[in-house]
């Protein structure tokens, strides 16, 4: 592994959202990253807001050739891999009741299979440097209790839990790490998280109610930056250390200094638009 803060980083699903703003933001934090995503157009965009040095390659990661095409061309334009950080997430709302067959099969294929496929690929350059395979979760799957509507995604994020879990007992050299992230909106444009881009507003309005009835959510936000320290610290961190897993939730406001949630429905649909 390289040394210093200068990494040699893939990140993958790093066109939009919050994998293009930790992709960016470790490039300005002194890695060399690759970037990975489906979209030639939304890759050549994130790159002009990285550091000079960043390099772009399409990928499909559900396509297991597609996925080794990349990270090997990856590999190469930096000179090996100290960091793989799998962003990429998809996540229905829909009752479990109503979801179909095409919803399962499209959320496990993103969530999990595609996960697998970068981390095989990965891994000889991983063993190579002695790497990092991070993950990204949700809080649902493990620290939380089940959010109505949000079964697909957090039954399959439970299941990229259990992969992680996997890879590190077959591969005990290397480090795996699951990052359960909260609610973060991301940055601006295209930065901003683009996970509930497709939610049918009413049914949203349906189950957010019992979201915040649970107290899953406190209205506050992680912000996007103080994120990427965190992922920052992981991809820098010395070669002694695992780190199985790293919760990062926002921290709620201080009761006597402000409001700790939202005061109207109007006003908790406005946050649940942009926090997960």
């Amino acid at each position: 592994m390289t040394s210093g803060s200068s990494k040699r980083v893939v990140v993958v699903g790093a066109s939009t959202g919050l994998g293009r703003c930790i992709a960016t933001g470790l490039s300005h934090r002194g890695s060399s990253v690759s970037l990975l995503a489906r979209r030639l157009d939304k890759l050549e965009q994130a790159a002009a807001e990285a550091h000079d040095s960043a390099h772009i390659f399409v990928c499909d990661a559900v396509d297991q050739a597609s996925a080794k095409l990349a990270i090997d061309a990856a590999a190469s334009a930096m000179g090996g891999i100290d960091t793989v950080i799998y962003a990429p997430a998809v996540g229905p709302l829909t009752r479990l009741a109503d979801a179909t067959s095409a919803q399962w099969m499209d959320t496990f294929a993103t969530n999990v299979v595609g996960a697998n496929n970068i981390t095989q690929a990965a891994l000889p350059h991983l063993t190579g440097s002695a790497g990092n395979m991070i993950y990204m979760s949700t809080t649902g799957a493990s620290y939380t209790g089940p959010w109505q509507g949000m079964g697909l995604y957090q039954i399959t994020k439970a299941a990229l839990n259990r992969l992680a879990d996997h890879w590190r007992v077959e591969q005990p050299g290397l480090n795996f790490t699951l990052v359960t992230v909260g609610e973060c909106p991301g940055g601006q444009g295209d930065r901003q998280t683009q996970f509930n881009a497709d939610w049918d507003s009413e049914l949203v309005g349906q189950v957010a109610a019992d979201w915040f009835a649970r107290q899953y959510l406190s209205g506050a936000f992680i912000d996007v930056e103080h994120l990427v320290d965190q992922f920052h610290s992981l991809v820098t961190m010395g070669q002694s250390l695992q780190v199985p897993s790293m919760v990062i939730i926002p921290r709620p406001p201080i009761p006597s200094a402000g409001r700790v949630a939202p005061i109207n429905l109007g006003e908790m649909d406005e946050q649940v638009s942009i926090g997960r």
